[in-house]
């Protein structure tokens, strides 16, 4: 099983960042399991859109920014694409690079203690630098996998502790239902799993391990395998959550600090383990997939061990360890970057859904009719999403 595993993994392990823990400790804390239906949703939606995403790369053997310039036949609308594609993921992955850093030096924090802290943040710097410099992808394959089964465990098992209710588990997953307040709650759970930047990851990465057609049916595993996992995993915070009876939570180690009392030091470690995990995972694919996105873009047609390459994903490291590092928060470059993601999911969406219809391009392999039902429904669940996204930043500037 786990020689077929591979570029499903690192887009689990990509959304499963500090940023979608937060989300699901504070939909948990705040609304208990009502919420897990929206998760349900948002899962199907990625595992939908990451499967055509994998298609179209295996099909091709290209990304899909390379998809983009080779389909999209108006000079002026594929510039302008491309531009949104290269802000959006290369600048925002820059701006969001030091909060991944964050969240895995917070788990340190909680395995190791604070006393040492202002060295945590270079410490996983170095650990995500040599294993991106090494580019080996079969390397990264095997220690993506480790890392996603560590995290699964620890965060599986801070929730079973609790001892959640299964019957309440069931009928928040199955029964949707919208609580007074919970909008943003509910937003935040599927913005946070369905993201643009793993479009473009997936659609590169599976190039990598496979090569023909006949391998379809392994990525289709492979995407339905750790897409699964990875929102078993965000279920799995949201009910740990829910078992806090009161307290101010904001971050999921305030939810460690929560359950301490009523489980033991357990809880604690489980989450740090989960935690660190989770952001040094988040802080090697973040660079990676800028990398390969400027690869596309440009039509550099470079390896792993391209220096063009590498000086892309070097970028995007060095500035999250040094932002994290001397404290600083780049607010106006996360502002750029939400608008700008705000925009390419919905479109990135659209064209994928046309792209992944087109017989000149998948041949035998286009959409079937319920793909196409569901793609619909995506694409509505994105541009939603996209608004939003864009409303909320205009709203503080």
């Amino acid at each position: 099983m786990f020689k077929k595993m591979g570029p499903g993994v690192l887009v689990a392990a990509a959304f499963i960042g500090p940023g979608t823990v937060t989300a699901c400790t504070l939909a948990g804390v705040g609304f208990g399991f009502a919420l897990l239906w929206a998760l349900l949703l948002s899962i199907i939606a990625t595992g939908v859109l990451q499967e055509m995403s994998a298609r179209l790369g295996i099909i091709t053997q290209n990304g899909l920014a390379d998809a983009i310039k080779v389909e999209l036949n108006i000079p002026w609308v594929r510039t302008l694409l491309i531009g949104i594609v290269l802000a959006a993921i290369v600048f925002g992955n820059a701006a969001y690079e030091a909060g991944n850093i964050g969240g895995a030096t917070l788990g340190m924090n909680a395995l190791f203690g604070t006393e040492h802290s202002v060295y945590y943040p270079i410490i996983i710097g170095i650990l995500a630098f040599v294993l991106l410099f090494m580019g080996s992808y079969k390397v990264l394959e095997r220690v993506f996998i480790a890392l996603v089964l560590i995290m699964s465990l620890s965060f599986l098992l801070t929730a079973l502790i609790t001892k959640p209710d299964l019957v309440a588990i069931l009928k928040g997953t199955f029964v949707p239902k919208i609580p007074e307040g919970s909008i943003l709650n509910m937003m935040a759970l599927v913005g946070t799993t369905v993201v643009p930047y793993n479009l473009f990851l997936h659609a590169s990465l599976v190039s990598e391990k496979w090569k023909h057609e006949s391998d379809l049916p392994y990525a289709r595993k492979d995407t339905i395998m750790a897409i699964t996992l990875g929102g078993l995993v965000s279920m799995a915070i949201v009910i740990a959550a829910a078992s806090i009876p009161s307290g101010e939570i904001t971050n999921v180690m305030d939810l460690a600090k929560g359950l301490e009392p009523l489980y033991g030091d357990s809880a604690h470690y489980f989450m740090g383990i989960g935690l660190f995990a989770a952001g040094i995972t988040s802080a090697i694919t973040a660079p990676l997939a800028a990398a390969y996105v400027a690869n596309s873009c440009f039509g550099w047609k470079a390896g792993l061990k391209d220096k063009r390459f590498r000086m892309v994903w070097m970028f995007i490291l060095g500035l999250g360890v040094f932002f994290l590092s001397f404290g600083i928060k780049p607010i106006e470059i996360i502002k750029f970057a939400q608008v700008a993601n705000g925009i390419l999911l919905p479109v990135i969406a659209i064209f994928l859904f046309w792209v992944v219809n087109k017989s000149t391009v998948m041949g035998k392999y286009t959409n079937t009719k319920m793909q196409n039902v569901l793609g619909f429904v995506i694409i509505g669940l994105a541009l939603v999403l996209g608004v939003k996204s864009i409303i909320k930043v205009l709203g503080f500037l």
